[in-house]
């Protein structure tokens, strides 16, 4: 990082607080997927790009102070999102302090940041003495202008952004997000040359625990990668879609702005053989719905069978779109694992978290197609929705015990800001966290939203019992045996034996 830079993108560490005793070893390391989207948008316009991966390269504040300070570029950016799609407001943990020490070590530094949360927040987070820019949505035509700019007196003409000016925040007019026909050529893939790796590329970078087949040797070399952007739903407790937005209004939430873009099939084939040539086998389909759109799924299937690259990929779906006519493919191309959004066990609370665009299917069936395609099924279900009381989550617990699927991520519900269950908190007052942390599933600090008939405590409590109830049933540890091995079962008990401290639970 010697050389003159424009922008110096920085992915912040918040691993320790969010994930507690699970990040040492079982968390994931994901690469960060719009740090380097962003990256290969501004090298194609020819500015000077580096990236600061402190989660990959568990960077003290300390320590990336320092590298911040030693690259000496004109804009420092904190692209700030997740490895969980819904995680961007957990990430702002490692994004304040760090950019808090920044400031306090480097007034001059110009320090930019783009992210989920702040595309749900842009107000809050320029409140933050260390945050002078705040890019109001995915950032791509906002971060081009900005880096044609003097950072400072032409800001007020650039779309796009959010700044501060004689103590007044600031949001300009809105800028677009990568249209569906400029994405190949605004948004050109990845630029993985800027991670940094210890003997070879990517080897600082581990896949989920379940996805290596619970095997901790083949987590790496490991990449995720995006084949479209969005979701066409509006779930009441999705946030995906805020990065989408192009309304500066206070009342907009991500239902505002779903919808879909892909990349072509050809240009996807590409960017995976790059991968498959850096030694990448495990790679994560990061879309929100990657089965869903036919005309852009079958070319790049069809596309990865013929090139037989051995892949160990997943992708999600919900249950109403998996259909069972284009399993098999799914799996010659190298899918091993469908992540499916089950969320609730009875149907009512279902359909109304997902505003009734939720299919009635029968959830039995579309789970053993799933495994008679030998894919393994990794099924996420929500404890705490609006309308659950005790009933209706142990419905949810029973049924993903009777699914016994391959994994299970068991998520209490949290009112992610940017999601419409958030601006329903705001409008109804309840009670939110106080604390990025307390956004954070896993965290010590975790605080889901109570229903209107169960406390906060009562639905934190219910999902960590139920996580404990799954992942030590006799049943799923048989499974485990059975499909991957005695070691791997080893390995699952050993997580499981990780309890997670809680504060609402008086831990």
């Amino acid at each position: 990082m010697s050389r003159h830079l424009d922008v110096l993108i920085v992915n912040p560490d918040s691993s320790a607080k969010a994930y507690q005793g699970l990040a040492a070893v079982y968390a994931a390391i994901e690469p960060p997927t719009w740090a380097l989207l962003l990256a290969q948008s501004c090298r194609s316009k020819g500015f000077g790009v580096a990236i600061l991966d402190c989660d990959a390269e568990k960077l003290t504040i300390e320590q990336a102070c320092s590298r911040i300070s030693d690259a000496k570029a004109r804009l420092v950016l904190f692209a700030v999102y997740g490895q969980n799609p819904n995680s961007g407001t957990t990430s702002m943990i490692g994004a304040t302090a760090l950019a808090q020490a920044v400031k306090q070590e480097h007034p001059e530094t110009v320090i930019a940041i783009v992210g989920s949360h702040v595309s749900a927040l842009p107000k809050e987070v320029l409140g933050y003495a260390c945050f002078d820019i705040a890019l109001l949505n995915e950032g791509v035509y906002a971060l081009h202008n900005l880096l044609q700019s003097d950072l400072r007196e032409d800001l007020p003409r650039i779309k796009g952004i959010g700044y501060k000016q004689d103590g007044h925040i600031h949001l300009n007019s809105p800028e677009q997000v990568v249209p569906q026909e400029r994405m190949d050529i605004d948004l050109p893939g990845y630029a993985w040359d800027l991670l940094p790796f210890r003997d070879k590329p990517l080897d600082l970078y581990r896949a989920h625990f379940w996805h290596a087949g619970f095997d901790h040797a083949k987590r790496t070399p490991f990449a995720a990668i995006y084949t479209s952007l969005g979701c066409q739903f509006a779930c009441n407790f999705c946030m995906i879609n805020i990065v989408n937005r192009q309304d500066n209004a206070d009342d907009i939430d991500a239902s505002h702005s779903r919808g879909m873009r892909f990349w072509s099939p050809e240009f996807m084939l590409r960017e995976i053989e790059t991968l498959s040539a850096m030694g990448v086998q495990t790679l994560r389909l990061s879309d929100e719905m990657f089965f869903l759109n036919r005309r852009y799924y079958e070319p790049l299937l069809n596309g990865l069978v013929e090139r037989q690259m051995p892949l160990n990929m997943w992708a999600y779906s919900r249950v109403d779109t998996v259909r069972n006519d284009r399993l098999a493919l799914f799996k010659q191309a190298g899918i091993n694992w469908l992540a499916l959004g089950i969320e609730a066990g009875n149907q009512m609370v279902r359909q109304e978290v997902s505003k009734g665009s939720f299919k009635d299917v029968n959830i039995r069936e579309v789970c053993r197609s799933v495994q008679a395609a030998d894919i393994n099924i990794i099924s996420n279900y929500i404890f705490g929705f609006p309308e659950d009381t005790p009933a209706t989550m142990q419905e949810t617990l029973d049924l993903a015990l009777e699914l016994n699927t391959e994994m299970a991520n068991m998520y209490p519900c949290q009112a992610l800001p940017g999601s419409p269950i958030h601006q329903q908190a705001l409008r109804e007052g309840w009670a939110l966290p106080s604390s990025y942390e307390g956004y954070a599933f896993l965290s010590y600090e975790a605080q889901p939203l109570p229903t209107r008939h169960c406390s906060a405590q009562e639905v934190l409590r219910f999902r960590d019992q139920a996580w404990n109830t799954y992942f030590t049933h006799p049943a799923y540890l048989a499974l485990v045996e059975t499909k991957f091995g005695l070691a791997q079962r080893q390995n699952v008990e050993a997580m499981a034996s990780i309890a997670l401290k809680r504060q609402l639970l008086g831990d």
